[in-house]
């Protein structure tokens, strides 16, 4: 591997949730900065940086102080003057969640607008993670700037993990997002596609399906499909992890993407695929019994432990 820091690229949003009233609780989440929380939560010893861009206003600042709080860097992600980060809002019904919106100037969307700082951000990294959602938050130039650092980072020894994390919204054609996905598998060591988002981006009929189609680009594939099982496809074979059922959710926003960093936080400990699929899986259920997308430290790590 090429060092020993994990790296995770994206947009971390302002999150709205909690609503009691006309009150919210605001946090920061994002799909990626959600795997790179419990990543980093689950490989301590390793340092963490999320690689994207930032505005120059308190709330980006905001954002900057909680990340190095809690340990995590930003690396050489640009700031850029005059602009905001994104923001979504929460909305439960039960444990199942909606989200709305406000993100169209992101500052994230130009988190490649300088290659050689996206390049410095991801030199020497063990890991380096990114979607779906990075790849739709940019213009056809920036998403071929982006694959080509990550390629570049894996030609040094980066193992590469990607979750196509397919959201309609943010694509104007559903053809780009296939393009863009496909390219981005072929730079990827580990693969952690949804079945729902991929038969509804593919239309495969099984996760079977999704697990034969992704296989013949990338080595390791890990299909979640919600409380079904998780189907590993590695080394030509198919094996199935089961699920944790959570008799009441508090709030199912983030599950996914806890189980990625579950998932890969086993894999860099040098756990096979099964028992990190176990493992990912007992992340999961503990994420979903808290509001929002972040659940402590100290949770995340006595899940994983088991």
């Amino acid at each position: 591997m090429a060092g020993n820091g994990v790296a995770s690229i994206g947009e971390c949003m302002l999150e709205l949730s909690g609503q009691t009233g006309p009150n919210w609780r605001m946090g920061f989440a994002g799909d990626t900065f959600n795997t790179l929380w419990a990543l980093h939560a689950l490989s301590t010893e390793r340092p963490a940086t999320y690689v994207s861009a930032f505005g120059d206003d308190p709330f980006s600042q905001g954002q900057i102080d909680f990340f190095a709080e809690n340990g995590i860097g930003i690396g050489s992600s640009p700031i850029i003057q005059g602009a905001r980060p994104g923001l979504y809002a929460i909305t439960l019904t039960g444990a199942e969640r909606s989200f709305t919106y406000w993100r169209s100037d992101a500052a994230a969307r130009q988190l490649a607008s300088d290659p050689a700082a996206l390049s410095k951000s991801l030199e020497n990294q063990a890991l380096v993670y990114f979607s779906g959602i990075t790849l739709a938050i940019l213009d056809d130039a920036a998403r071929a700037t982006l694959l080509g650092a990550v390629a570049e980072a894996r030609a040094a020894g980066s193992l590469v993990a990607f979750d196509p994390n397919y959201r309609p919204r943010l694509w104007r054609r559903r053809e780009a997002a296939q393009a863009a996905i496909v390219e981005a598998l072929a730079v990827t060591d580990i693969a952690l596609p949804t079945f729902p988002d991929e038969q509804m981006l593919f239309e495969d009929a099984t996760p079977q399906a999704t697990a034969k189609r992704i296989g013949k680009l990338v080595g390791e594939v890990v299909v979640k499909n919600g409380e079904a099982p998780a189907l590993i496809a590695k080394g030509g074979t198919l094996r199935e992890m089961p699920a944790i059922h959570v008799a009441a959710p508090a709030d199912t926003t983030g599950a996914g993407d806890s189980f990625n960093g579950g998932y890969l936080a086993a894999r860099l400990a040098g756990h096979e695929p099964q028992e990190a699929a176990r493992r990912a899986h007992r992340v999961a259920a503990a994420v979903v019994q808290v509001r929002g997308a972040l659940a402590p430290f100290e949770r995340l790590r006595a899940a994983f432990e088991g």
